[in-house]
């Protein structure tokens, strides 16, 4: 076969070229993309939210008028009320303190179902989740990251480990039904 000529080669790389989809511009996103406009917040983020919310809703209801005080001493714009009169400054203060009393109340009896769960609420249940328990000694009730597989038992070290080993038989049973780990085999 004989060597191609130059112009062979050239039409032959142009057609090579116009063949190649490595030239081709592809964008790496599609055109049409756009970002979700959902965002996702964390649990703080959504208690500091709720706890604004609610801090504003009690603001509007102390400002809604309720709580001023009414007073007749004088009309021609001479005094204030709660400048003129004595003591009813502290009767407008203690007024907004018992209506922000009774909106407490009645937010707490309108949810009364049960202790609010909350970011750092202490009255929450505790976690039922099993990454969350720890095994514990059921000898000395410290944590235990160590099981006997004779006796099945949980234990905190070797001292410990030394006791367990030198129960008495059935112990070893009444310490597993205590934890509810005692096989009954019929």
């Amino acid at each position: 076969m004989a060597p191609p000529t130059p112009a062979e080669s050239a039409a032959h790389q142009e057609l090579l070229d116009s063949l190649d989809i490595a030239t081709v511009r592809r964008p790496f996103r599609s055109q049409t993309w756009r970002p979700s406009q959902r965002r996702n917040k964390n649990v703080k983020q959504l208690l500091s939210e709720s706890s604004r919310k609610e801090a504003s809703v009690m603001a509007t209801q102390a400002n809604t008028g309720a709580t001023t005080p009414v007073a007749t001493a004088s009309t021609d714009g001479s005094q204030t009320p709660a400048e003129g009169i004595p003591g009813t400054a502290n009767i407008a203060q203690a007024a907004q303190n018992l209506q922000t009393l009774v909106l407490e109340k009645n937010a707490r009896a309108a949810f009364s179902s049960g202790p609010t769960v909350t970011y750092t609420n202490i009255e929450s249940a505790p976690s039922l989740h099993p990454s969350q328990q720890r095994p514990y000694c059921d000898l000395t009730g410290l944590p235990a990251p160590y099981t006997d597989p004779k006796t099945r038992l949980r234990y905190h070290d070797k001292e410990v480990f030394s006791v367990v080993r030198n129960l008495a038989q059935g112990v070893p049973e009444s310490y597993l039904e205590l934890r509810a780990a005692h096989v009954v085999l019929k």
